[in-house]
């Protein structure tokens, strides 16, 4: 088999060889999780028919924004935008919320609503804010994007300065808006939906006025978009690149993401198939490092531990911080060193070329993998993480995905692989399936509202 070194190149897809059949390259993307049909806009939003082009993640912010594809640039012009985080916040839609937006071409300033930068999320992830939301009450933002979660929400609210910055922001008709509990619980006491139509989390839909809550994924009402929660997070972040910077920008966005292509594949496909059933709680290793999708990081790690699963966050860095692919600042919970003392049911390798580059050179994780196998546990990857699973022999007469050519998630065994972030929930669902049933992976997509299977 022809050696793999070249997908972990730091180099663009389109300029590398052309695959081999019997070769794993994953695109590395973003997650995306679209209910077209459940979705009412004011706005109507075109499909594009067009097969998805691979886009590289996303550069840290900077003082200049640009839109890249594989095979142009194009300035657009710069956007500023605001997300407040506190402790609580809900994970999936703070980064999934940043990274789409700064994909776009947008400049997001993180600001933390709390006395430190440090923001525990409500699933237990550490993020690091940019600033601290007072340094943001002289600034001037294109929009102002409210995650939701609990108690995040209610932190978001009891915010005075985040108030003023909001409330100025929707009476000088700039963009803002709010996902899952934020609505109901920091907009409406604030007074902003007044004679708007708005959607928030099934769980607070009986907090808003009945005549002007609405049952959509996604509203745009006006100058404020609204939107349900975590599996409705990529939708609203498109639909606010599609304000900021038009509609063909968030088309090409949504294309370049595999938001489209993705979801016309099996949701899963599984070969030798075998149980993953364990007598304890299952204990998860994430590794994580400088590079890592943050995306696929923080989504796989919120959703394992909504459905009870112990997961470990080991950096394979000297620091507890990463910085991930596209800016965004997260703290494991323990070193490579220090997890490798134990012993996991499942190990995942999230995606990212320059991550996965540098999580092909951790020792200790290289060790970690091989014992994994030999030991007859679970193993898998997403993306480019792949690679590193056939680089050490860890895929040998193994089926596993291959970009869109396959179902958007791939069992084999005691494997588990996945083309990227566009499929990251499904994957994580299929994970809490097998090791719980599919009664419990459904139960923790409803709380995400995410569309799911009933069988």
């Amino acid at each position: 088999m022809e050696s793999l070194s070249w997908i972990l190149s730091p180099f663009p897809l389109y300029n590398q060889p052309p695959k081999s059949a019997s070769v794993v390259t994953l695109p590395f993307v973003s997650f995306a999780s679209l209910s077209s049909q459940n979705r009412r806009r004011e706005t109507n939003v075109k499909r594009s028919p067009k097969p998805a082009k691979i886009l590289a993640s996303p550069p840290p912010p900077s003082t200049t924004s640009t839109a890249t594809t594989s095979d142009r640039t194009t300035s657009v012009p710069q956007k500023k935008v605001l997300v407040p985080v506190g402790f609580g916040t809900e994970e999936m839609e703070a980064v999934i919320l940043i990274d789409v937006l700064r994909r776009a071409g947008a400049s997001v300033v993180v600001a933390s609503v709390e006395p430190e930068l440090n923001i525990e999320a409500s699933g237990g992830t550490r993020l690091v804010a940019d600033t601290y939301i007072s340094n943001c009450s002289n600034e001037v933002f294109d929009l102002v994007a409210l995650p939701g979660g609990m108690p995040g929400s209610a932190r978001l609210r009891d915010c005075e300065i985040l108030r003023k910055i909001t409330s100025k922001q929707a009476e000088e008709k700039r963009l803002y808006g709010a996902i899952c509990a934020a609505p109901a619980i920091a907009l409406l006491p604030w007074g902003l939906l007044r004679r708007k139509q708005t959607t928030c989390h099934p769980a607070f839909m009986d907090k808003l006025p009945t005549f002007w809550a609405v049952k959509s994924s996604t509203q745009v009402s006006g100058g404020l978009t609204t939107s349900r929660g975590p599996g409705t997070a990529f939708e609203f972040a498109l639909s606010l690149v599609e304000q900021l910077f038009g509609e063909s920008v968030s088309k090409e966005v949504g294309e370049l993401l595999l938001v489209h292509t993705a979801y016309n594949n099996p949701r899963k496909e599984e070969f030798n198939k075998v149980e993953w059933f364990v007598d304890h709680v299952p204990r998860v290793l994430v590794p994580v490092s400088n590079g890592c999708e943050e995306m696929e990081v923080v989504t796989i790690v919120d959703i394992l531990r909504r459905a009870k699963v112990d997961v470990i966050v080991a950096s394979v860095e000297k620091s507890m911080q990463i910085l991930a692919s596209g800016g965004t600042k997260i703290i494991a919970d323990t070193a490579i060193d220090t997890a490798a003392d134990s012993v996991y049911d499942l190990i995942i390798l999230p995606g990212g070329i320059r991550g996965a580059d540098r999580l092909h050179r951790s020792k200790v994780l290289k060790r970690l993998l091989k014992e994994q196998e030999s030991s007859g546990r679970v193993y898998g990857a997403i993306c480019s993480s792949s690679a590193i699973l056939q680089k050490q022999g860890l895929l040998k007469e193994k089926r596993a995905n291959d970009a869109a050519e396959s179902a958007r998630v791939v069992i084999d065994g005691k494997v588990i692989t996945s083309m990227g972030l566009s499929t990251v929930t499904d994957f994580a669902l299929a994970i809490v399936s097998k090791f719980f049933g599919h009664a419990r992976a459904r139960s923790v997509a409803e709380g995400l509202v995410f569309e799911y299977p009933r069988s």
